[in-house]
C-alpha cells in the first residue's frame, strides 16, 4: 500500500470515526433537551391570620347656628368631650390629634326669615386617633353612642375604625418558603402520576401578597383588626425520570 493510500484510508476512517461522534452528541444533545422540556408548572399558596397592630379613627363632628361665637362655642365645647371620651379609654393626648375644620356661612334675605336667623354658619371639624391600642380602639368605636348621649352632633353614622397590619416583612420569607412547599407538594403529586420525580426549579414567580378579611367576615379587609395574610407563587419543577 502506497503512502497516498494510506493517507486516504486514514482520512476516511478519521470522518466516519467523526460522523459517529456527531450522531451521537447530537442524540444525547436531542436527549439532554427532551429533558430540559420536561417539567410542571404549579401554584403554592401560604396564608397566616395576622391581627391588625394599628388602628385610626376619624372622628367628623358638626354644629350650626347664626353666630359665629356660639357655633365655634359648640364645637369646642364637642371637642373637650371627645377627647374625654377617648382619655377614658386610656388614648393618651399625643394620639389625639386635630385633622381639619372647615367654616361654611351663607346668608338668607327672604322675608319670611327673621333678621336674626338670616346668618348660617356651619363648621365642620374631624379629630384623629392614631393607636397601636387596637383593644381599646375596638371598645371606643363599639361606645361612640355615648358621645351622641352627650350632645356631640357626628356627621353621617359615624366613621368606622381602619385596622393596619404594618408588620408584613416580618413574615414574608417563612410565608415564601412555605408557598414553595406547597407548590412543591403538588409537583411531586403530579409526577407520581406521570411516573416521573420532581427535580429542582427552572423558573419561579412570587406573586405578590394580599391582606384579606378572614373567613366569615365580610366587608373590607381593614374593617376587622382579625385578617389574613395570603401568598400565591408560581413555580416550574423539571421532571426527572
Amino acid at each position: 500500500m502506497t503512502d497516498r493510500n494510506a493517507i486516504i484510508l486514514g482520512a476516511a476512517a478519521l470522518v466516519a470515526v467523526g460522523v459517529g461522534l456527531g450522531g451521537y452528541f447530537i442524540g444525547d444533545g436531542f436527549k439532554n433537551a427532551r429533558r430540559a422540556d420536561r417539567s410542571v408548572t404549579v401554584r403554592g399558596l401560604a396564608e397566616r391570620d395576622v391581627t391588625a397592630d394599628i388602628a385610626t379613627w376619624t372622628i367628623t363632628y358638626t354644629a350650626n347656628g347664626h353666630q359665629l361665637e356660639t357655633v365655634q362655642g359648640k364645637i369646642d365645647k364637642d371637642t373637650e368631650t371627645i377627647r374625654a371620651f377617648l382619655k377614658g379609654f386610656g388614648f393618651p393626648e399625643e394620639e389625639i390629634t386635630t385633622a381639619g375644620i372647615s367654616v361654611n356661612q351663607y346668608y338668607d334675605n327672604s322675608d319670611r326669615v327673621a333678621p336674626e336667623r338670616r346668618n348660617n354658619i356651619h363648621i365642620r371639624q374631624t379629630l384623629l386617633l392614631r393607636t397601636r391600642n387596637v383593644e381599646a380602639a375596638q371598645k371606643a368605636h363599639a361606645a361612640m353612642s355615648e358621645l351622641v348621649r352627650r350632645g356631640v352632633v357626628l356627621e353621617g353614622d359615624g366613621t368606622p375604625v381602619v385596622y393596619s397590619f404594618t408588620k408584613l416583612n416580618s413574615i414574608k420569607p417563612e410565608m415564601i418558603a412555605a408557598a414553595t412547599k406547597d407548590a412543591r407538594a403538588g409537583a411531586e403529586q403530579f409526577a407520581k402520576d406521570s411516573g416521573s420525580r420532581v427535580g429542582g426549579i427552572k423558573q419561579a414567580s412570587q406573586g405578590y401578597f394580599s391582606i384579606l378579611p378572614r373567613d366569615g367576615e365580610g366587608g373590607q379587609e381593614t374593617a376587622s383588626p382579625y385578617q389574613k395574610v395570603r401568598v400565591v407563587t408560581t413555580i416550574d419543577f423539571y421532571l426527572e425520570d
